[in-house]
């Protein structure tokens, strides 16, 4: 190992931001190299009717000007494009469309609001970390000039303005493109408002599909607005723009963990260096600069918390976990507070003590870890020491820290074999799934696929399975590999479920393979003349927890019909009536004993379950009770609320697939340790914690999973020193070992609330708050918390104004550089089914409230604003890797209707869902380029389609690589592709849905929330400003002797 300063991550011609940092030739960042999906067979590029260069051509070909043989083949010129002959282009939206809010917003400034600043007389006391020179407003620290958001008109003016705003990439700088109108005149009667507007300002947000009425100029009162005071919809926060920079940059460009004090945004792929500081990937704090004391805390209005993926995927290109082996006496740790050894630790006395980083204790070291020191107190072997530098390393733990013995992972397969699983082709589907994920998706796999396909697909040696399938009664199968067939036996009594099999439950999977896809391929065979309608669900959790107590283990079980039969059996609970009602929130969780006591006894066991629900036309399955085993163990629930077979089959393999082939541990408790002037506050996420201050106890984790702390003051922090924050997950690997996984994480620390502003993360302050609310779900109304997100948002940016902004004129709304796009952030929670307002099923609020509760900061980012990619109008060289071997990724667009062009195709992702949105009057080219000859209409499209054919078309290779990179990054949910054809199919309001920017889901339109935040800051700063009741009433709870939550 080499020490941290020998790297240098961003590259040649970088800004200098550390006058001390040693002028060392950097090592060549590592290339990521995204999948590509694969191309037909006997794909002939010079056949193709686009004329660009095609996925095997060789490398040198992709450059800017292509050979001329491969530009005469009809691709579309921008002046012919897919647009439909004989039509126009649809206009650039009129200025005339925001005209009105001028009355509203005097004066629209975004920037960093800083004015004359105090240098910072401590700059370089940290020998850890490189801080920016006062002032400094870049959007993302340490960049290249010119790599901040463009100059405007709208800037702050004390801040810098920068040149030349990523125009140097694909990403930033373009030209805005034809948009319809965004105030049309609605045709379809669904998106019609209720009542006449007062004004035109009434339709803005609302989707346009279809018509020919010519657009709608609004004013506000009737009053135009001046040309002065309009604002641009081009110059307000965009999230796409803050993704896409970035995405370019980090192309080339490794994320040093030490000497950027700022991550990258959590949506965007990037190849982190460790270098004693864990990457963001795993722990991301909302502070990287963390203020003295509670009162300079307080004046920010942020939260301090850290979010946490222990486990979490790590890109091709990065380093992989080292795990250590200290032998039976462990891994080193301070005898005073159990902090593990971690690079921040000192070594004084020659070596022969360390002081802990968190509480200072001086200890004892081990002779066997013993090693001299040199003249400036570092270890001579430092460089060899994982554990001293790097922020993430697992130890290997001894029996003491055992609670049974270690044994590889068991699966177990809970299948529903009811009637409704049959009819609606569920049951046929989770099986193929359940192939697909133990075997690969084809059985008949080539010898030379196989070693590049099969062994991911593989799980670890020593796993096991079993099945168990459950309708009234719970059937248990014999799946010896000596068998010819599987052995089924029944167990009637479900009232003192109890397992039958000694021998033949669990099997390894590759001894088995014929007699366990002999049974998955039967199994809708076998019960389709049974046909229970009821199923038996929780007897069957408790016969899976009875094999599985001795060892531990996952279970994955599928369900298609409320369980209302036998013990535990449910009923309908929510019938409509108490919607938006103080009541309501007791339909969020669940008071059943039964359900309750079995969650709980899986912890002690070490059991997890994932739920796989399909229901057909929104039924209800009381997700609220069957997903609280899921939750409080751990696992994950996925859910189809409309599942019909032919769409959906395969969406569901791949989501069995991922479950099962993603990295998990079982039996695991999780302990977060920070330096002394601070204290854990609360955890938010899916475990159990018996008491305040106990550890976190999961019987399952993986590698999607998050968990978000949050941190109070009991005490100074010490300006000097750094503040220190530590995550130990003590866990059983799926191959069998037993590991403690250590991140490690440090902040400096500062005097009052300034360099916190300016070290801001963005999305780990939107993901706590996020976790924050989905908790309260089952303590507060919906509007209530609604209300207190409006007024948390208020608070963080009218203290910054307040505080932090200097002098402006008052009608200027002035955002913090990092937190620019966090009230739209906002609003797309606002927007989201866990919180909106007006009618929505329980089932599904419940379910993306527990889903946020766990979600990473990257799973939640897309899922709070979607990334939308044009693909009628793609360059030629889109989709394919450019001379470096990175896929050139096309420029997202914001969401909003007004975004979208006449006769455009779009891909609309926001992590859960991938919808391919096509306009009525999309040219009948780009359907037969996409689907094939046989297809010219839209009407002609299956409107079930999950994926797009493989053709030799030039638009067809470049969707699908497109479509394949998205796969790779997102969180846990699988990409299909669902049609939403204007006009035609259901999915349409999906997409509507998601335009976060326009006025839908009960909530504003972007402009408008950014004008009611506006003159609530208005207010704060007059003195004027009343807070709700319900929120002071809120405040005033303490969830811990003497201290109040943060904000609620």
């Amino acid at each position: 190992m080499s020490d941290f300063q020998m790297f240098h991550a961003l590259g040649q011609g970088e800004q200098e931001n550390d006058r001390n940092s040693p002028k060392l030739p950097q090592p060549a960042a590592p290339q990521f190299r995204p999948p590509v999906a694969p191309g037909p067979g006997g794909y002939q590029q010079s056949g193709s009717s686009y004329g660009a260069s095609a996925p095997n051509y060789p490398q040198t070909q992709y450059a800017a000007n292509p050979p001329a043989a491969y530009q005469d083949y009809g691709l579309p010129t921008p002046e012919q494009g897919y647009f439909p002959s004989g039509q126009p282009s649809p206009a650039l939206p009129s200025e005339g469309t925001v005209g009105g809010i001028s009355s509203q917003m005097g004066g629209l400034g975004l920037g960093d609001g800083h004015s004359t600043v105090r240098s910072h007389k401590k700059k370089d006391r940290h020998a850890y970390h490189t801080l920016d020179t006062p002032g400094s407003s870049q959007a993302f620290n340490g960049l290249p000039p010119g790599m901040a958001s463009t100059p405007t008109q709208f800037l702050d003016s004390n801040s810098p303005q920068p040149q030349n705003a990523f125009a140097s990439t694909p990403y930033m700088g373009q030209q805005p493109s034809p948009a319809m109108s965004q105030f049309p005149v609605p045709a379809n009667a669904p998106f019609s408002p209720a009542n006449p507007p007062s004004s035109g300002m009434e339709y803005g947000a609302r989707p346009y599909f279809g018509g020919s009425n010519p657009p709608i100029t609004p004013t506000s009162s009737g009053r135009p607005g001046s040309q002065q005071g309009r604002v641009d919809p081009e110059q307000i926060p965009s999230i796409p723009r803050s993704r896409d920079g970035p995405a370019q940059f980090y192309l080339d460009h490794l994320f040093p963990t030490m000497e950027r004090h700022l991550p990258p945004p959590a949506a965007i792929p990037f190849i982190a260096h460790d270098q004693g500081n864990s990457s963001p990937k795993f722990a991301r704090l909302t502070l990287n600069s963390i203020p003295s004391t509670s009162d300079a805390l307080t004046s920010t209005g942020l939260p301090l918390g850290l979010v946490l993926q222990p486990l979490a995927a790590l890109q091709a290109g990065e380093q992989s976990i080292p795990v250590l082996d200290f032998g039976e006496s462990g891994p080193p740790r301070c005898r005073r507070c159990r902090t593990y050894i971690n690079p921040f630790m000192t070594f004084r006395s020659g070596g022969n003590k360390f002081v802990c980083n968190m509480c200072t204790f001086p200890n004892d070291v081990a002779p066997d870890y013993f090693s001299p020191t040199d003249p400036s107190g570092i270890r001579v072997d430092r460089s060899q020491r994982p554990e001293l530098t790097l922020g993430t390393v697992e130890f290997m733990v001894p029996k003491e820290y055992w609670a049974k013995g270690p044994s590889p992972l068991r699966w177990l397969f809970l299948i529903d074999v009811s009637q409704e699983a049959l009819n609606k082709g569920f049951l046929e589907g989770f099986c193929e799934g359940i192939m697909g994920a133990l075997y690969g998706e084809d059985e008949g796999a080539n010898d030379g696929e196989e070693n590049g396909e099969e062994k991911p697909k593989k799980l670890p040696a020593g796993s096991k399975v079993g099945i168990i399938t459950y309708d009234k009664d719970v059937h248990f199968y014999n799946l010896s590999a000596g068998l010819d067939q599987a052995q089924m036996m029944v167990m009637p009594d479900i009232e003192d479920p109890f397992v039958p099999l000694s021998e033949g439950l669990f099997v390894d999977p590759e001894e088995s393979r014929s007699v366990i896809t002999s049974l998955l391929t039967h199994l809708p065979t076998l019960f389709s003349q049974v046909k229970n309608p009821e199923p038996a669900l929780l007897p069957t959790l408790n016969a899976a927890l009875s094999a599985l107590s001795a060892t531990g283990g996952k279970i994955v079980c599928s369900l298609s019909a409320l369980p209302t039969w036998g013990p535990g059996r449910l009923f309908m609970r929510d019938d409509g009536k108490i919607h938006n009602t103080e009541s309501e929130r007791k339909l969020f969780t669940t008071e059943h004993p039964g359900w309750k006591k079995t969650g709980a006894k899986m912890i002690e066991s070490g059991v997890g379950v994932d739920f796989f629900l399909a229901v057909s036309g929104g039924g209800y399955l009381d997700v609220a009770t069957v997903g609280h085993v899921s939750a409080i163990t751990g696992g994950e629930t996925f859910y189809y609320p409309n599942f019909h077979a032919p769409r959906d089959t395969l969406k569901l393999s791949q989501e069995i697939k991922h479950t099962v082939t993603r990295e998990t541990g079982y039996q695991a408790l999780m302990k977060v340790r920070c330096s002394n002037g601070l204290q854990v506050l609360s955890y938010h996420g899916n475990f159990l914690q018996h008491t305040f201050g106990a550890d976190l106890e999961f019987g399952v984790i993986d590698a999607d999973k998050a968990i978000g702390v949050m941190f109070s003051y009991d005490g100074k922090l010490d300006p000097k020193l750094d503040a220190h924050f530590q995550s130990a997950l003590l866990y059983t690997t799926a191959s069998g070992e037993r590991r403690v996984r250590c991140i490690n994480v440090v902040a400096s620390v500062s005097e009052g609330g300034m360099e916190g502003m300016k070290h801001v993360d963005q999305d780990a302050v939107v993901n706590m708050i996020s976790k924050e609310a989905a908790t309260r779900m089952s303590e507060r109304t919906l509007k209530d918390i609604r209300g207190a997100l409006t007024e948390k948002t208020v608070d963080i940016l009218a203290g910054y104004r307040k505080n932090f902004s200097g002098s402006h004129p008052p009608g200027q709304l002035v955002l913090p550089e990092n937190l620019k796009e966090f009230s739209l952030y906002i609003l797309g929670l606002l927007k989201s089914r866990a919180f909106k307002g007006g009618p929505e099923p329980t089932d599904r609020r419940t379910y993306e409230m527990r889903m946020i509760k766990s979600m990473g900061a990257l799973e939640l980012s897309l899922y709070l604003y979607p990334r939308i990619i044009a693909i009628h109008n793609l360059n030629e060289l889109d989709g394919f890797p450019n001379e470096n071997g990175h896929l050139r990724v096309p420029p997202t667009i914001r969401a909003s209707f007004g975004r979208i062009e006449e006769g455009g195709a779009y891909l609309v992702d926001n992590g859960q869902v991938c919808l391919l949105w096509m306009h009525s009057q999309v040219s009948p080219n780009l359907i037969a380029d996409l689907f094939g000859d046989s297809h010219a209409t839209l009407q002609s499209l299956d409107p079930f389609t999950s994926a797009l054919p493989v053709l030799d078309t030039h638009l067809n290779a470049q969707v699908r690589n497109i479509l394949q990179y998205l796969s790779t990054v997102r969180g846990s949910k699988a990409l299909t592709i669902q049609l939403a054809r204007q006009g035609i199919d259901g999915a349409e309001y999906e997409f509507a849905r998601m335009l976060v920017e326009d006025r839908n889901n009960e909530a504003q339109s972007y402009v408008d929330w950014l004008v009611h935040i506006h003159r609530q800051i208005q207010l704060e700063l007059a003195g004027h400003r009343k807070k709700e009741e319900s929120l002071d009433a809120a405040t005033s709870l303490s969830t811990f002797a003497g201290m109040k939550p943060p904000y609620w």
